[in-house]
């Protein structure tokens, strides 16, 4: 009979692995050498079975990675199942194709995404503004203020329904780890302090750790929250995160109108309103035309990423 213990991997650094197990027990494990050469890697999120050593003071070892829901190429994790894509109205202005790919990744991955609008007190007209383009994607969209405290009560209390990993990205300066901070005191984080606590130096971009939200708050659940400093860095030439086929469906308020545009070919790209369906509802407003132009901006580096050249 095995008395193999399983767990959920929180952080891996130099093929070390911390393992939590049910009952809240960390060990430190090593992986086998059989995912070495089956070309497998631990991701942090990962279930895993662990074997106990023969001999007291001898290593853990991982022995088997459950399925995974998702797995990223970076920052590499695995079984993200909620995204808070986060960014300031101003200072630093927000990207809109930088949060675009965030969210179209998310909803590749099947993986729940959520808009999170930092310091709208600097700037409330931008942050409704922003808003406006979010709400119309069908995505979740929270308006907040780490200063003054608007929103935080209404996004903490959708955290607490959560289960299962939750991430919060964003660009530096967007008041990530200060939002962090008022939704989980316990933390008592230094505004710009989470990523290097976490990846165990400031410019460590590829490290993740996962905190069990039942130790940072007074929330009974199963959930997991990490920082993810690596989501800053995005490359849809370098990564294929999904391809050109994907991509329409990457953005969910373009679903509606994919099957009826005039064409089954229809890139929705050039095509006139008569033509193309969504075309027609960016025309109405029924998309806004910051998200199309971010398709636009997508699908140029798609087209140009040569099939011999995929990953």
């Amino acid at each position: 009979m095995s008395n193999n213990i399983s767990g959920i991997i929180l952080s891996g650094l130099g093929g070390l692995y911390s393992v939590r197990d049910e009952k809240g027990e960390v060990y430190a494990c090593r992986a086998k050498g059989a995912f070495r050469r089956q070309g497998i890697s631990p991701l942090v999120g990962d279930r895993v079975s662990i074997r106990p050593p023969e001999v007291a003071g001898k290593e853990y070892f991982i022995e088997e990675i459950g399925e995974r829901a998702n797995a990223l190429i970076r920052p590499p994790m695995a079984n993200l199942k909620t995204l808070f894509v986060t960014f300031a109205p101003k200072d630093p202005e927000p990207s809109t194709l930088y949060l675009d790919k965030l969210l179209s990744i998310a909803v590749y991955n099947h993986i729940t995404p959520v808009v999170v609008i930092t310091k709208q007190d600097v700037s409330p007209r931008l942050a409704e503004k922003y808003a406006a383009i979010y709400r119309k994607t069908g995505h979740r969209v929270f308006l907040c203020s780490s200063e003054d405290g608007a929103g935080i009560d209404e996004l903490k209390a959708y955290v607490r329904t959560l289960d299962g990993i939750c991430a919060f990205a964003g660009a530096s300066g967007v008041g990530k780890s200060t939002l962090l901070n008022a939704l989980f005191p316990s933390l008592s984080l230094d505004t710009g302090r989470l990523s290097e606590k976490i990846s165990r130096g400031r410019h460590t971009t590829r490290s993740v750790t996962l905190y069990p939200m039942c130790e940072i708050s007074d929330i009974a659940t199963d959930a997991y929250i990490a920082d993810t400093p690596g989501f800053s860095m995005l490359d849809f030439i370098e990564f294929d995160f999904y391809t050109l086929e994907d991509l329409p469906h990457c953005f969910p308020e373009f679903e509606p109108y994919l099957t009826e545009c005039r064409y089954t070919d229809c890139s929705h790209t050039k095509e006139s309103a008569r033509d193309c369906a969504v075309a027609a509802a960016i025309e109405r407003g029924d998309i806004a035309k910051e998200r199309h132009e971010s398709y636009l901006s997508i699908y140029a580096d798609l087209v140009q990423k040569k099939p011999w050249q995929k990953k």
